[in-house]
């Protein structure tokens, strides 16, 4: 096993870290849970989900990553001797492995969608006239293809390999300082287009102000999930990355360091996204098509009398949704990598490349499940479907219960304060608050989210 190095800056690792969180959920996701729930006030109830459920999980996972400084299998290992309880980190490591063999199918959706922005230059008033249907063909051709969406996910995942074979300073840590402001300028620069649009006074008037009459139970329960799965919780990311972290790292002020900007991102994305549905008539609860059937089209008929601004719009913005996914992928496969590196003794170069090979293999499966397999299926989802469910209805929640039960009530009490403290660089009485939610809110939060996803509630 190869000399094990932490992130070498503050700021590095909270680029990191943020860009694991970072990702389809807040740019694809969240717009589309805002869009169906209201949004402006399922905005507020989402804000308040993330400080009442997110951080206090995200500390969790920092808590147990940094104590034991190993990778999430051996983490848990290290702090009981309870065979059951050393299971939830093995379980982290199957959880983040699942999630990436189907999510770098739909990475390489959007390295295609980027490819045709490119190539597909305005021409006049054609561009306008391709509309919805236009783009709901090409999805369809596209991801039914047995070929092309192959290729894109060997693609993306070697852009994953090459960055993760070069560790943690001079892969993650490096790219991670390149690829999150590149981000943050594509988002700004999308959100100052966005005010142009003929849509933006009614976008934005529906991302901001709020409309209490549509708080309803679905609402919250919609936001609480959306914080859960949009932080990157109980995938094994932020425990491996926080192994990572220095002694003196304050856990609590990098949770909502990571926290805010993963909101900052999903709240910028939706100013993006609303003023043009809002400008081409398109209903804000368009669903999970918005992005990669409706939007495509929104964009030419926002900027219906300035083709080439359209043009330069539609390429930024799957631009941004490459980096966003790239960087999620990113942190998906340090988890299973830094687990066979460090508890098989292998080399780093040798371990990520299983990874890599086993993640195509079952991602080129999962992308064939949208076209020549079709109809392979199982209580009627397909192959890419039953991973998606799998993970995240059952794996992710029973992980992140786990999680929220170990630290709130089984790990040892000195041991935790020393993390939650700093190893009293911070005041106790700050941290408490952390400890009460993780034994009491969180596990009935989880519950919740776990009935709802399961149709019960």
């Amino acid at each position: 096993m190869e000399n094990r190095k932490d992130f070498a800056s503050k700021l590095g690792m909270v680029l990191a870290t943020a860009g694991s969180a970072v990702g389809l959920g807040n740019i694809w996701r969240f717009p589309v849970e805002a869009g169906a729930m209201g949004g402006a006030t399922f905005i507020l109830i989402y804000i308040l989900c993330v400080v009442a459920l997110g951080i206090p999980l995200i500390v969790a996972e920092f808590a147990v990553g940094r104590s034991a400084h190993t990778n999430t299998a051996a983490a848990f290992e290290r702090l009981t001797t309870s065979r059951f309880w050393r299971q939830t980190g093995r379980l982290g490591v199957l959880t983040g492995w699942i999630i990436m063999c189907y999510y770098v199918v739909v990475s390489g959706w959007t390295l295609a969608y980027l490819v045709k922005a490119i190539m597909s230059p305005p021409i006049g008033s054609e561009t306008v006239a391709k509309g919805g249907g236009y783009w709901q063909e090409f999805f369809t051709s596209f991801t039914s293809d047995a070929w092309l969406p192959t290729i894109c996910v060997l693609v993306f995942m070697l852009l994953s390999h090459f960055i993760i074979v070069r560790g943690v300073q001079s892969g993650i840590e490096k790219f991670s300082k390149l690829m999150m402001p590149m981000l943050f300028v594509l988002l700004i620069v999308l959100c100052v287009s966005s005010f142009f649009m003929s849509g933006a006074r009614e976008g934005l008037a529906f991302l901001f102000r709020p409309d209490f009459s549509q708080l309803t139970f679905s609402t919250i329960l919609a936001a609480l999930g959306q914080a859960f799965f949009s932080l990157s919780i109980a995938m094994g990311c932020l425990c491996t990355y926080a192994s990572y972290f220095s002694r003196s790292t304050n856990l609590t002020r990098t949770a909502f360091q990571v926290a805010g900007i993963d909101t900052l991102v999903a709240i910028m994305a939706s100013i993006i996204i609303f003023p043009a549905v809002f400008s081409a008539g398109i209903q804000p609860d368009a669903g999970p098509s918005l992005v990669f059937v409706a939007l495509p089209g929104v964009f030419e008929e926002a900027f219906g009398a300035w083709p080439w601004a359209s043009y330069a719009v539609s390429i930024m913005f799957y631009f941004l949704l490459v980096l966003a996914t790239l960087t999620s992928l990113i942190s998906l496969h340090e988890v299973p990598t830094a687990f066979l590196s460090e508890d098989f003794h292998m080399s780093r170069r040798k371990a990520t490349t299983i990874v890599s090979v086993s993640v195509v293999l079952v991602g080129v499966v999962c992308s064939l499940s949208w076209g020549p397999l079709a109809d392979v299926k199982l209580f009627d989802l397909n192959i890419f479907g039953m991973f998606d469910w799998v993970s995240s209805q059952i794996l992710l929640v029973v992980g992140g219960a786990l999680i929220t039960c170990f630290v709130g009530w089984k790990m040892d009490r000195a041991q935790l304060y020393n993390e939650l403290t700093s190893y009293g660089q911070v005041p106790l009485r700050r941290v408490r608050w952390i400890v009460y939610l993780l034994r009491w809110f969180a596990p009935f939060v989880i519950l919740l989210i776990f009935l709802s996803g399961i149709g019960l509630i």
